[in-house]
C-alpha cells in the first residue's frame, strides 16, 4: 500500500517537472518551437494529472445473463452495463472478469477495450463458449484506464458477485427394462410402465377394512364366506442409479451418462433414483416427474470427483438407502474384484444389477479387466463396457451373462 502511494506521488512530481521544464524552457529560450513545445504537451500533462483524481469507483456495474437454459458445452452470452456520473472523457478503458475457476476452456480471457470518451453508460457484450458443467461464480469487474502518454494508469476492481449453475448435458437413449433385456430379441417399446404394482396370488378371510374390489367374488359364492385376494408385489420397473465418484479422467463422461440414463427412466413412465457419495452424499429418492428429475440435475450441477473411500467401501456403507428398489444401475469407470464382491452382496435380494463400465477414449482395456468381466457374469451382474460414442446405445443388445 505504501508503495503505491510512493510511486502514484512520484508519477504526479513527474508530470508537474515536465510541465514546469517545458514553461521555463519556453520563457527562456522564447521563440516559436519552445512555446509550440509546451503549448503542446500542456494538454497532456493537465490530462494526466486530472486522471490522477478522477475516481474510477464513479462506475456501476450491472452483469446480465442472456441465456436461459445453462448445460455443459452451450455458449453462454453475457453483457456487462456500466454507468457513471461524471463525464470524464476516457480515452480507453479495459474490462476484465474475474470469475472463480476454470470456466474458460482455451486461453482467452473476458476481457474488453473500448474508447469511451464522454459516455455516461458503456455496454460490454461477450460470449463464453463451450462452458463446462459445475457452479461458476462471477465475483468482480475490474476495470483499467490511463493517460495518453501512459504516464497514469488506474484500476479498480468493483464486486458484483454473480453465481450461474451449469447443468450437465444428456443425450436420448431408450431405456429398458432389465427382465426385457434378458429376452433375446425383444425389440423397444415407446410404451411406458404401468404403475399396478400388485398380482393376486391367493385368497384369505376377509377382515375389516378391506376394500370391496379385494375381495373374491367367485369363492363367496361357493361357499357364503367372505374371502379376501392376497397380492404379492410385483418386480418393479423403478430403478436406483449409483455414481461412482472416484476420480477419474472418464468423470465428465460418467455424469453425462447418469443424466442421459435417469431421463431414459422417466420418460418410460419408471420412478428414478440418484445416490453417490464424496465429500457429501447426494440423495434423491425413487420418484418421477420433472420437479424430481431437476432436483437431480441440480445434483449433478454440482458433483465433483471427491470420493475418498473406495466404491465398494461406499456401496457397504449405504447399502439401505441403494436397496430401496429391486433394479440396480451402477455407473463407475474403476472395476475391482472388491467392488464386484461386494456389488453381488449389496444385490443379493434384489434383480440382477448392471454395472456401466465407462471408459475415456484413449483408454484401453487389458486381460485383467476382461477377467473382471467374466466374474461379474459368473455373480450374476449384467456388465456394459461404453465410451461417451456408445452411451445411446447402452442398452441395446444387452444379453444376460
Amino acid at each position: 500500500m505504501k508503495l503505491q502511494v510512493l510511486l502514484g506521488i512520484a508519477k504526479v512530481l513527474l508530470v508537474t517537472v515536465l510541465l514546469v521544464g517545458t514553461f521555463s524552457y519556453a520563457m527562456f529560450q522564447g521563440g516559436f518551437v519552445s512555446w509550440f513545445l509546451f503549448y503542446s504537451f500542456l494538454p497532456f500533462g493537465l490530462y494526466s494529472l486530472m486522471m490522477m483524481v478522477y475516481p474510477l469507483n464513479d462506475f456501476n456495474v450491472v452483469r446480465v445473463i442472456k441465456t436461459k437454459e445453462l448445460k455443459a458445452g452451450g455458449n453462454v452470452a453475457i453483457s456487462i452495463h456500466l454507468k457513471r456520473t461524471l463525464p470524464f472523457p476516457l480515452f480507453y478503458l479495459v474490462a476484465e472478469e474475474h470469475i472463480k475457476g476454470n470456466i474458460f476452456q482455451q486461453d482467452s480471457t473476458a476481457k474488453k477495450l473500448v474508447h469511451p470518451w464522454f459516455k455516461r453508460e458503456i455496454v460490454l457484450e461477450y460470449e463464453i463458449k463451450n462452458i463446462p458443467r459445475g457452479e461458476h461464480t462471477f465475483e468482480s469487474v475490474e476495470l483499467k484506464t490511463g493517460d495518453f502518454l501512459s504516464l497514469v494508469q488506474k484500476s479498480s476492481r468493483l464486486e458484483q458477485e454473480h453465481t450461474i449453475l451449469v447443468y450437465p448435458s444428456h443425450i436420448v437413449l431408450d431405456y429398458q427394462p432389465l427382465q426385457a433385456r434378458f429376452d433375446q430379441g425383444v425389440a423397444s417399446s415407446n410404451i411406458k410402465f404401468q404403475q399396478d404394482t400388485t398380482l393376486a396370488t391367493g385368497v384369505r378371510d376377509y377382515e375389516t377394512g378391506d376394500r370391496v374390489s379385494w375381495i373374491h367374488w367367485k369363492s363367496f359364492a361357493r361357499t357364503n364366506d367372505l374371502k379376501t385376494k392376497e397380492f404379492e408385489e410385483r418386480k418393479s420397473h423403478d430403478v436406483m442409479v449409483v455414481l461412482d465418484r472416484t476420480p477419474s479422467k472418464a468423470f465428465e463422461d460418467m455424469v453425462v451418462l447418469t443424466a442421459s440414463v435417469i431421463r431414459g427412466v422417466i420418460r418410460k413412465g419408471a420412478q428414478a433414483g440418484y445416490f453417490s457419495q464424496g465429500l457429501a452424499v447426494q440423495y434423491a429418492p425413487l420418484k418421477s416427474g420433472e420437479s424430481h428429475q431437476k432436483q437431480i440435475d441440480y445434483y449433478l450441477a454440482k458433483v465433483q470427483p471427491d470420493q475418498e473411500s473406495s466404491f465398494e467401501t461406499v456401496l457397504k456403507q449405504n447399502a439401505s438407502d441403494i436397496l430401496k428398489t429391486s433394479a440396480l444401475i451402477l455407473i463407475t469407470s474403476n472395476l475391482t474384484r472388491e467392488g464386484i464382491d461386494e456389488i453381488s452382496k449389496v444385490s443379493k435380494n434384489s434383480q440382477a444389477p448392471m454395472i456401466l463400465f465407462v471408459k475415456h477414449p484413449s483408454v484401453r482395456l487389458n486381460q485383467d479387466h476382461r477377467q473382471l468381466a467374466g466374474l461379474a457374469a459368473s455373480k450374476g451382474i449384467v456388465l456394459r463396457e461404453c465410451d461417451k460414442r456408445q452411451f445411446a446405445s447402452v442398452f441395446k443388445e444387452v444379453k444376460q451373462a
